[in-house]
């Protein structure tokens, strides 16, 4: 064999090392990923009024509207459970 038939071999033979490397790290992060299963769905969803006083925070709604929709917020909510 050549030079060049060493240096094929010795470039091939790396590839192939870095190829299944590379799919074994893929597998593993698939198998971890599936098993953790859907990321949202741990996470608590907001409360009505968690979001009213988000948008009023960020300035979307001005105070007499946050006062005036919490208060139907909170009325609907006892007339509810009663």
């Amino acid at each position: 064999m050549s030079g060049w038939g060493y240096a094929l071999m010795t470039v091939g033979l790396v590839l192939f090392w870095a190829l299944v490397i590379l799919g074994v790290v893929a597998l593993i992060r698939y198998l971890t990923r599936a098993a953790q299963g859907p990321e949202r769905a741990d996470t608590p969803r907001p409360t009505p009024e968690q979001v009213l006083a988000e948008r009023f925070a960020r300035g979307e709604i001005d105070e007499q509207e946050y006062q005036n929709r919490l208060a139907t917020l909170r009325s609907s909510t006892h007339s509810r459970a009663s």
